[in-house]
């Protein structure tokens, strides 16, 4: 299986940066993963470890108390979005990378089915000019797509445009309905 997988369903791009508008500045927070990034990355948590806007960190030490965010409230047309996920989730979040950032070569080791949690990414807003390279390969993601990713394998972001490049980024329990969309 390749490490990334266009998925069969789509979203309203326009409807899901309409809910963008209802975040204020100061919910996103700068990624916990410093050392990963050069630039601006930062975050909102739409569900999280107790519910809190600002835990960004899938903890995996605490599987079953993952909660909605009061910023998820706010956000229908994501809430929308996320019914379309036939499985349990686990951390879903806004991730926005500021144009001239880069996120570094990194691999995700407890992501991807073998570990029981994939991560599912969808454009909100992104430009021509970001580069997303998986397992050394490009992949080509435009708004209001949904991928899977195999983030297990070596991955990098840049954002080489003038654009932020922001992301819904969900976290699905393995289940048969994961299984049947990744394959």
């Amino acid at each position: 299986m390749s490490g990334a997988r266009r998925l069969p369903f789509t979203f309203d791009a326009a409807a899901l940066k309409s809910d963008l508008e209802r975040i204020g500045p100061r919910e996103w927070v700068p990624h916990f993963n410093q050392q990963y990034y050069e630039g601006a990355w930062s975050g909102v948590a739409l569900r999280s470890t107790g519910g809190h806007t600002a835990q960004l960190y899938a903890d995996p030490s605490k599987p079953k108390s993952y909660a909605d965010t009061p910023a998820l409230a706010k956000c229908r047309h994501i809430r929308e979005a996320l019914g379309a996920f036939e499985c349990p989730l686990e951390t879903v979040r806004l991730l926005k990378l500021a144009p001239g950032s880069r996120i570094r070569e990194h691999s995700d080791f407890d992501l991807g089915e073998r570990f029981g949690v994939v991560r599912v990414h969808v454009p909100v807003l992104t430009n021509p000019a970001v580069e997303f390279s998986l397992g050394g390969e490009s992949v080509l993601m435009r708004e209001g797509e949904s991928w899977y990713l195999d983030l297990s394998l070596p991955h990098r972001v840049d954002n080489r445009g003038t654009t932020d490049r922001v992301h819904l980024v969900v976290d699905c329990v393995v289940n048969d309905w994961v299984r049947s969309v990744i394959r």
